[in-house]
């Protein structure tokens, strides 16, 4: 059951697709109050109670002893210092002495405080009195879950092909660069179905263009991939160049689409083209102008895209670049002292995504002029849902890949999400293992991170293992960033072994996307804690680097270097299963903690009891995956 209580006049997120009658927040159950105009409300917890949800977050699976906010943040740099990454997603759950779910319905930033404070107190710091918060009541997380995402909406279902291996890379300038990776993986037998287009393709970063000189007869050459099998992904960023007869520009300063100043000027933003505005994708007409540009890139027969920067990332203001460039004007030829010095420069450290300009952008919301600081977390969303709107009108359901960095709970029913800028980290890998529970819990089910890590150089051997995890992921792309080691499978020495565990992948996809397909028909997770199938067993409670993967088996995959393999909990007997390539090894096991063996080719699954899982014939591509003669294990 769900209630709904509501707080002076809050903007439509439309996170919910459920309506649901408003009880008034004085009558809100838990201990709350207003401080210098921001509502606080608590809750107390036991010492064994579990926190779940934030979604795309930092740290475990098991949200407490930190503090957590809720503001997308351009920040590459995912320590478990940060408190925030790209999304805001603010479903939580309290699992123990009490069980009960709560989403907060509001779309600036929010704070979680749990037990980071005081150790059995949780409290949430909502930076204003304008919201909707929703409580929800049931005695197993699965059926909170379940509830939550009923009132949300199904999830986003992508095409069969977005199930298949993806390369990218920041960047794949034109396409001799484009063809080199297809020709690199063909030679080297490894499935690929996807090439990513980053910011290079692009006419002087100017989005809805492609560089003819890089890319001649971009249809054509679109239609030759796909005769391949290869699917080409171009990016999308959420800023238009300031240019002089390019027409997207031009139509969104005529139509005054973009967001404003407060004196009612266009406020102007640098971001990868130099100076951009950013159109006002609150208001419906400036969505479905933005999101009818994307004909220009599927007339072209296009079939996907990356929705990114849209935090909205800003490198520099106009205004916060020439007062830092006076500044440092102003003290040339000075001896700058200690605390002079590192002014001048946070100075212009600070001038990304800063505080002030956020503060000073405005939009327009049911005809009101709004600070972004009201709406920051639904900026990306809007761009998203500008995207999903035509596809939908245009193209139907499942038809185009849509992903993006920047979310807010709704964006769900529209795209998927990537969790952003991560690095060649072996604790990434883990990372990215505890994110898919709480990703899944708040209707993201298309999701994963960059395989490999995106930031610094990779090593052969975490590139493999960051793909032994991602061989489960729905999107199972690896990217990496200009300036690092190439990360293309075939670059490695010894490629079979990345042609094993790639594969694994393509022998897995028909039972990967009929999970998926049923996960978000009945509202269900993908992914699981080994909790909500063992509540009473006290290490599966506090086991987070293994998780329960739809109603039939466990993954567990090594995440450490220079190891042969890893200590895994079996919480029942089960069957251990090595999968390489075509070969399967597989192993009764009691109910325990057992160490396992996973060679760096092997990718390591468990299967339940009186459970099977299919498996097809490799292939090079999904669209030569036979889906009807499947051998199965057990």
């Amino acid at each position: 059951m769900i209630k709904k209580y509501t707080s002076g006049n809050p903007i439509c997120t439309e996170a919910f697709i459920e309506k649901y009658d408003s009880l008034n927040i004085s009558e809100f159950p838990l201990v709350n109050r207003v401080e210098n105009n921001k509502f606080v409300f608590e809750f107390d917890m036991q010492d064994n109670d579990i926190v779940y949800g934030l979604g795309e977050a930092p740290r475990g699976i098991n949200k407490r002893g930190w503090v957590y906010e809720s503001f997308c943040s351009d920040d590459p740099f995912h320590t478990e210092t940060k408190s925030s990454l790209y999304a805001a997603h603010n479903f939580l759950m309290l699992y123990g002495s009490k069980t009960f779910g709560l989403f907060v319905d509001f779309p600036a930033r929010v704070r979680w405080d749990i037990g980071y404070t005081s150790t059995n107190k949780t409290v949430i710091t909502i930076d204003g009195t304008d919201f909707d918060i929703y409580v929800i009541d049931g005695s197993k997380p699965i059926e909170i879950v379940k509830e939550f995402r009923s009132a949300i909406g199904k999830s986003y279902i992508p095409p069969f092909w977005a199930f298949g291996f993806q390369q990218s890379r920041w960047s794949y300038p034109d396409k001799q660069a484009v063809d080199k990776v297809i020709d690199g993986y063909n030679k080297a037998n490894i499935p690929l179905d996807c090439v990513y287009l980053d910011i290079d393709y692009m006419e002087r970063y100017k989005d809805f263009t492609v560089d003819e000189q890089k890319f001649p007869n971009f249809a054509d050459y679109v239609k030759e991939k796909k005769e391949q099998g290869i699917h080409l992904i171009p990016i999308i960023d959420a800023g238009v160049k300031k240019e002089e007869n390019y027409e997207v520009y031009e139509e969104g300063i005529e139509n005054d689409y973009f967001c404003k100043n407060g004196d009612g000027s266009v406020f102007e933003g640098g971001v990868w083209p130099g100076i951009v505005g950013f159109p006002d994708f609150l208001r419906k007409d400036v969505r479905e102008w933005f999101g009818s540009k994307y004909k220009i890139l599927t007339d072209a027969g296009i079939d996907g895209f990356w929705n990114d920067m849209n935090e909205p990332a800003i490198f520099y203001s106009t205004k916060g670049l020439n007062a830092a460039i006076e500044k440092a004007s102003s003290l040339k030829g000075k001896n700058l002292d200690l605390s002079q010095f590192f002014n001048l420069k946070d100075t212009f450290l600070g001038l990304s995504n800063s505080p002030a300009d956020y503060s000073s952008i405005y939009h327009t919301v049911d005809g009101k002029q709004v600070c972004h600081d009201r709406v920051h977390n639904i900026y990306g969303a809007n761009m998203t849902k500008a995207a999903g709107e035509y596809f939908e009108k245009e193209f139907g359901n499942g038809k185009i890949l849509m992903f993006s960095r920047a979310s807010y709970v709704g964006a769900h029913r529209s795209s998927g999400i990537w969790f952003g800028d991560n690095h060649s980290w072996w604790s990434h890998i883990l990372l990215n293992l505890k994110m898919l529970p709480s990703a899944n819990m708040c209707g993201f089910l298309y999701c994963g991170a960059d395989l490999g890590g995106f930031n610094e150089n990779a090593t052969r051997d975490l590139v493999l293992r960051f793909l032994a995890l991602g061989v489960f992921t729905p999107l199972m792309r690896n990217h990496s960033a200009l300036g690092t080691r190439d990360q293309e499978c075939y670059n490695f020495e010894n490629s079979k072994d990345f042609k094993d565990i790639l594969e694994v992948r393509y022998r897995l996809i028909p039972y990967l996307y009929d999970t998926f397909c049923k996960a978000s028909e009945n509202n269900d997770m993908i992914f699981r804690p080994l909790s909500f199938d063992y509540p009473d067993d006290k290490i599966a409670r506090e086991c987070e680097t293994q998780l329960m993967l739809g109603d039939e088996c466990m993954i567990c995959p090594v995440y450490e270097q220079n190891v042969s393999g890893r200590y895994v909990y079996l919480p029942e007997d089960m069957t251990f299963v090595k999968l390489s390539g075509e070969n399967v090894v597989t192993e009764k096991m009691t109910k325990g903690t057992h160490y396992i063996e996973v060679s760096l080719n092997e990718v390591p699954l468990f299967i339940k009891n009186g459970k099977q899982i299919p498996l097809c014939k490799p292939a090079m591509r999904t669209g030569l995956l036979d889906r009807e003669n499947l051998e199965y294990i057990y």
